[in-house]
This record gives C-alpha cells, structure tokens and sequence, in this order.
C-alpha cells in the first residue's frame, strides 16, 4: 500500500538513516514476490527519487520522488505516481490459529 504524505510525516530517524543506495536507473524495490520471484518496483522519473526502506517488518518504508515516477509489476499494469513522499506500507493478513495473530501478505 503506497500512501502520499507530508515531508514531516517522515519520521527524523528514517530521514537521518538515509536512502537505500543503488544504481543508476535501478528500480527500487518495495517488495519481493515470496512465491512468483515477481517484484512491486518503483521507478522513478529523471531517476531520480529515492526509497528509504522500513526499520523493521512491522514499520512503513518511505519513498520520495520529486518528479513522479511508476510502480511496475510482472502481473499488473503499471501505476503511476505524483511528485512527492510516500508511506509504504506491507500489509498484513489475520491468521487466527498461528501464535502471532498477523502475518505479512505473501505475492
């Protein structure tokens, strides 16, 4: 889930953590496909957008992209995105007999 918000809506420490590095014109990965191999991606306009990625499973990863860009994925169409910051967020799914109640959402 990918939700726009507010430069101060992104916690200090993620910013002070800094992007995830990569290379130029390499997607950012949001998330990888645990069954298919397939991957959520973002790419970003002029390539220049940046994805801070999330502490730990159960807090959102933050994605900037001063000129827009796109999420790309091998089953869907494409998707695109607005100048700006993003949560994102994996979401989680009940699972009433397992020990902890919720478990991320498998691709």
């Amino acid at each position: 889930m990918i939700v726009p918000v507010t430069e101060t809506a992104v916690p200090e420490g993620v910013r002070a953590e800094g992007p995830r590095r990569r290379a130029p014109r390499e997607p950012m990965i949001l998330a990888l496909g645990e069954s298919t191999g397939h991957a959520h991606a973002v790419l970003a306009a002029q390539d220049d957008g940046h994805f801070y990625p999330a502490p730990t499973d159960s807090d959102p990863a933050f994605l900037f992209l001063p000129r827009g860009g796109k999420v790309v994925h091998e089953e869907h169409g494409t998707i695109p995105l607005p100048e700006g910051w993003f949560r994102v967020v994996r979401q989680r799914e009940y699972e009433p007999r397992a020990l902890r109640s919720f478990r991320m959402v498998a691709d």
